[in-house]
């Protein structure tokens, strides 16, 4: 009995990647506990655990009396002797090794059952401590069920959680598709494993992708100083070099945009633009907006707030598709960026200027028509 449980325990060490010695002195505290129990706390004892054998073995130390009180700390001589084989006087110490079928099988369950939790326990530390340190990191986990609201990963053994509002909304998922995604947050429960969170519509889950594809920003020769996204539909991202030499944007998009195009196919053909960044406002929010031209800008850097002027064919790429490019310059940059029209005021301008014509006309016509009737009521020569 006792090699089956250190064998079980030994199995679920290595399955769950859980350290010998912590395994050890668990087992060896939940045999304390056992022997406290049965023998009280002044007993003297010893455990000892052979993973390797898959056996644990305990040892009873006894004082050799002529006449026994207390059976859990005392040994009379002739039963000393009888069990050993040996002769013993009246103070010696006898060690007598104890079978786990001693206890008794209501004790041995508890053993069992607390041997479980702990494990379990420890199980669940072990995750944690794993885990806290992925925070940030790309896992690549495999879909073994699909939910509503959520999707569930396993990965490296450990169930994942995938939620709906993390997901690239035009993606569609199946199970035992392998994907990758970032994990993004992970915390304690009160009962069952650690809470893992992973994204795909992450910004840090672009970030990622870029250090991973492009060396100079693993290399730190290229910082990405800002990211702004609309999962699978566009981004935009701002990254400054470090060297004079090397070009920020041409080493993120790559020769043909090779290097560019693989992050893209990753995201579902997300749309990224990748602009250089710099502390000068105006020349950030005019590069954010791109491709759009502009004709002035007009900041409020009390307000963080940035009125755009620019001609009428242009508003339109200002602005994007459903907004999202003036929405993501916004967040880029950290402005709020209204548009202000300038052709209405010069439709109304040019309308001012059209009434005063007209009302000139109307007067000269009014005149033409007063002469002519004075005209007519002169009697003839």
């Amino acid at each position: 009995m006792k090699s089956e449980i250190v064998e079980a325990f030994t199995m679920m060490a290595k399955e769950k990647s859980i350290d010998r010695e912590i395994l050890i002195s668990v087992i060896k505290d939940s045999f304390n506990k056992m022997m406290e129990k049965k023998y009280g706390l002044e007993a003297r004892y010893e455990i000892v655990v052979n993973m390797d054998k898959g056996d644990i073995e305990i040892f009873l130390f006894k004082t050799v009396v002529e006449e026994v009180i207390d059976p859990g700390k005392e040994i009379d001589v002739e039963t000393a002797k009888e069990r050993s084989g040996e002769e013993f006087e009246i103070g010696d110490d006898f060690v007598d090794q104890i079978q786990i079928e001693e206890f008794g099988r209501r004790m041995v369950i508890n053993l069992k059952q607390n041997l479980n939790q702990k494990i379990r326990e420890i199980e669940k530390e072990v995750t944690f401590n794993t885990y806290k340190d992925f925070v940030g990191e790309i896992v690549v986990g495999e879909i073994y069920q699909i939910k509503p609201s959520s999707i569930l990963l396993i990965h490296n053994g450990n169930e994942i959680i995938f939620p709906k509002g993390e997901q690239i909304p035009k993606e569609r998922y199946k199970k035992g598709d392998t994907i990758r995604a970032i994990v993004k947050s992970i915390e304690k429960r009160q009962s069952g494993p650690p809470l893992i969170i992973v994204s795909r519509a992450d910004e840090q889950f672009l970030y990622k992708l870029f250090e991973l594809e492009i060396p100079e920003i693993y290399d730190g020769i290229i910082d990405i100083k800002g990211i702004a996204r609309e999962p699978g539909e566009r981004a935009k991202i701002a990254v400054t070099s470090n060297d004079d030499r090397i070009d920020a944007v041409g080493a993120c998009v790559g020769m043909k945009g090779i290097r560019i195009h693989s992050i893209v196919r990753e995201l579902s053909n997300e749309n990224i633009d990748v602009i250089n960044f710099t502390e000068e406002p105006t020349l950030y929010i005019s590069r954010a907006l791109s491709p759009a031209k502009l004709n002035d800008i007009e900041l409020d850097n009390e307000n963080k707030t940035a009125n755009i002027y620019a001609d009428e064919d242009q508003i339109s790429l200002i602005i994007g598709k459903s907004g999202q490019n003036i929405k993501l310059a916004g967040k880029l940059t950290g402005y709020q960026i209204n548009v202000v029209r300038m052709e209405p005021e010069e439709e109304e301008e040019d309308e001012d200027v059209e009434n005063e014509e007209n009302e000139v006309i109307e007067e000269v016509s009014e005149k033409n028509e007063v002469t002519e009737s004075s005209e007519e009521e002169q009697p003839a020569s």
